[in-house]
């Protein structure tokens, strides 16, 4: 596996700063990752579900390791955040904080 470089002007122009762009693009490669793990899980579990009671625990399943080679030849979920990121298919926004006004004193008279 290669380390792909990145055109960091490029990069740069995507946001404000590069902090920012570091950060979305993380966040995106988080959530593809839990995309893909929780997909895993799914397919996994359905092929120990249909051959549990066929094989003993030492025996290699020729199910789960297709399904497991199958998820490595995938990209890494890096590489996809990083490619939306420069194709501009990723949208990001700031939370937006509500501003707490100070208490009004009350006029004495």
């Amino acid at each position: 596996m290669g380390i792909k470089p990145i055109d960091l002007e490029a990069f740069i122009e995507k946001a404000k700063n590069i902090h920012e762009a570091i950060v979305a693009a993380s966040q995106r490669a988080r959530q593809v990752n839990n995309d893909l793990r929780i997909e895993f899980n799914q397919r996994i579990e359905l092929v120990l579900a249909k051959t549990e009671s066929e094989t003993e625990e030492n025996d290699i399943n020729p199910d789960q390791l297709k399904v497991s080679l199958e998820f490595e030849k995938r990209k890494k979920p890096t590489d996809t955040a990083l490619e939306e990121l420069m194709a501009e298919k990723l949208e990001w926004r700031y939370k937006e904080t509500e501003q707490v006004l100070p208490p009004k004193e009350e006029d004495e008279e």
